[in-house]
């Protein structure tokens, strides 16, 4: 009695790894077109930025006589100078301003994201009479234009006394832009994983443990991006 032999089959070799085309739908495998699209884009972007500093180290006659790109030239190069920004922090109080922007700017968008963090917390995580009507009704305010209440923000502050003073500007920045920072932190707490705040409830801890151990750590992203938007604007509105 003789054994048939049971043929072995190989799987099939893989293949080999696919090279990137001119136009790849994966971006870590972007083929070269595509480089090349997105560097002349970013350069292009960079170009008035550019522009705005030469501008900046010329004087105002070269200005006036020609473009930015002359300085560039062996004698647009000789020309150039810091007089201007020597001119701004000292004789045109540009300084001081710069100053008085900051402290401006860091509470009106520090104070907002803490209060509005709190807030965030309390909509997606606590339970009370109104919650939901409350939060809409927060979220509506963003429908009212800042520049309809300026002039009975600017009565309120003549009666207080507080006009031509810095918490006057910070409460208008903070009211401003606390209903944004609500309905961002909100949504975004809202998808935090709820198994994380339920175990932190059955080992004790309270509200204020919950949220400054965990809900604010995680909420990072949010609180990040919302600080770079209030920031830009306060500090653009003081411009």
């Amino acid at each position: 009695m003789t054994d048939t032999a049971t043929p072995v089959t190989t799987p099939p070799a893989t293949a080999a790894k696919r090279k990137a085309t001119a136009f790849d739908a994966n971006p870590a495998k972007a083929g070269w077109i595509t480089k090349v699209v997105l560097a002349v884009l970013c350069i292009l972007w960079m170009i008035p930025i550019l522009g705005t500093f030469v501008t900046s180290l010329r004087t105002l006659d070269d200005v006036k006589n020609s473009g930015w790109w002359h300085a560039f030239t062996p004698s647009g190069i000789r020309a150039l100078t810091i007089e201007n920004y020597q001119n701004a922090l000292s004789g045109k109080g540009m300084g001081e301003a710069f100053i008085n922007s900051l402290a401006i700017t860091l509470p009106a968008t520090f104070i907002p994201i803490l209060i509005a963090a709190i807030a965030a917390y309390a909509f997606t995580f606590m339970e009370f009479w109104g919650r939901d009507v409350l939060f809409l009704t927060i979220v509506s305010l963003l429908v009212v234009p800042n520049y309809v209440a300026f002039i009975p923000i600017n009565k309120l502050y003549g009666d207080l006394g507080l006009s031509g003073t810095f918490p006057a500007v910070w409460l208008a920045h903070i009211g401003f832009g606390m209903s944004l920072a609500i309905y961002i932190l909100r949504n975004y707490m809202a998808t935090l994983p709820k198994t994380v705040i339920e175990s932190a409830k059955i080992d004790g801890a309270s509200h204020f443990q919950t949220f400054y151990k965990l809900v604010l750590p995680m909420s990072v992203p949010a609180l990040a991006s919302f600080a770079i938007f209030q920031f830009l604007w306060v500090w653009n509105d003081l411009l």
